[in-house]
């Protein structure tokens, strides 16, 4: 039987070396992390630093969309955009333009302080391998829960990206660049979304209904495409703030 003392002696002990662990646990861990959302951060604004570069532009654009029960020719319509968080899109015809693809990334870079950010890995898309790196916002005010984006570093370009949000659950997003990649501006986006929690035009959504009164609906597909083609960009030419006003 262990006497008081030597009960005293062990306990002690044994306090001591938990703190050491511990101690050490945060020597290695924690300045790791650390580092790694310093790599994030820098991977980051490099992104967003040549998305800088594009004051403003407006470029036409040509809309397929690929969703069940929406019957719908390809739309061509005219997107403008400037510096800061201005963006409208111009169209004869109803066009589904998912906004989160063309600035959510420039509106989260622009407040790295309103965001937790970390490499989770690389993985490679083609030809390019890319950095996946997460991002959450500290506060619940945005409509963005949770962002995920493949990104060249090489290039500073975003690849694709998963942007999980309240109003449109998560959108599948992966980028084509050409010409404007200077710019970190894409030739092509294609859009993958979740069907029962998107947002589409009402008009559009009535139409929906309607045809899937008429459909079997154990073969309704989950997921919808939109593809963006982008055309004729004309960046820095000035767009007067007057475009934007509805």
């Amino acid at each position: 039987m262990i006497g008081g003392n030597a009960y005293k002696v062990i306990v002690s002990g044994f306090l001591r070396i938990r703190s050491v662990v511990i101690f050490l646990f945060l020597l290695t861990f924690l300045p790791s992390q650390i580092v790694a959302q310093q790599n994030a951060n820098a991977i980051l604004n490099g992104v967003y630093t040549k998305q800088q570069k594009a004051k403003d532009y407006s470029v036409d654009v040509r809309i397929k969309v690929d969703m069940p029960f929406i019957r719908m020719l390809p739309v061509d319509a005219k997107i403008y955009s400037k510096q800061k968080d201005k963006f409208k899109v111009v169209s004869k015809s109803i066009a589904i333009v998912p906004r989160q693809g063309f600035d959510q990334a420039s509106k989260m870079l622009s407040d790295t302080n309103s965001i937790t950010t970390m490499i989770q890995g690389k993985e490679m898309l083609g030809a390019s391998q890319a950095f996946i790196i997460n991002i959450i916002p500290i506060t619940d005010t945005s409509d963005l829960i949770l962002a995920k984006l493949w990104i060249d570093e090489k290039e500073s370009v975003i690849l694709k990206s998963a942007l999980t949000t309240k109003s449109s659950g998560t959108i599948l997003t992966d980028y084509t660049y050409g010409a404007q990649k200077a710019y970190g501006l894409p030739d092509k986006l294609l859009f993958t979304v979740d069907i029962k929690k998107f947002k589409i035009p009402k008009s559009v959504a009535a139409d929906i209904n309607n045809e899937a009164k008429e459909e079997d609906k154990s073969k309704e597909k989950k997921k919808g495409q939109i593809l963006i083609t982008l055309t004729n960009y004309q960046i820095n030419k000035g767009i007067p703030d007057s475009v934007f006003k509805k």
